[in-house]
């Protein structure tokens, strides 16, 4: 196989990693716990803002009885910027979490704007985390308020289809 143009091959690179890290994101929200480890090298560590601290293995496995029952959660990520250096990159993102949370009887929506910092290394020609590092940097709780735009996004007679957790989301139930 001839070798390729070192920017188009920098190109797919980034490509590569920007979707691992969108993957992680549908992973977490979907409660996919394959996809989620599928993210990361298998020697990996994770420093959740200082909340968890260690292998990304354990971290998985300290999360994954909490994500089915985290109905609502959506993690959109932006401002990505990633820097290539052969078989190692780094790549910074903003991650904002928007989620609906239940403390004893309180029921509220909050969100958070946290950034990753991640190592991710090409090992047997795919791209895993190897070490990822978070900030939290602002976070919002407020009443929950679910009006759907007061009617006009969903009419009050609609019900609408909602996401789900693997395996019931739509994106698990692809027409063939």
């Amino acid at each position: 196989m001839a070798a390729r143009d070192p920017e188009l091959q920098a190109l797919l690179d980034k490509q590569a990693i920007h979707e691992l890290l969108v993957r992680y994101t549908r992973g977490i929200d979907r409660a996919d716990v394959e996809l989620l480890r599928s993210c990361y090298h298998e020697d990996a560590t994770e420093d959740h803002a200082g909340v968890f601290v260690g292998r990304a293995m354990d971290y998985i496995a300290h999360i994954e009885h909490a994500l089915p029952r985290a109905r609502v959660m959506t993690h959109a990520v932006s401002n990505v910027l990633i820097e290539l250096e052969g078989d190692v990159a780094w790549a910074e993102a903003y991650v904002t979490t928007y989620a609906r949370m239940k403390k004893g009887e309180q029921r509220f929506d909050t969100m958070t704007l946290a950034r990753t910092f991640d190592r991710v290394e090409r090992r047997d020609g795919v791209w895993r985390i190897a070490a990822r590092r978070m900030s939290l940097e602002w976070n919002h709780d407020l009443e929950i308020a679910e009006g759907w735009g007061h009617g006009l996004i969903v009419p009050p007679d609609a019900t609408p289809v909602r996401g789900a957790k693997k395996p019931d989301d739509m994106i698990y139930q692809r027409e063939q």
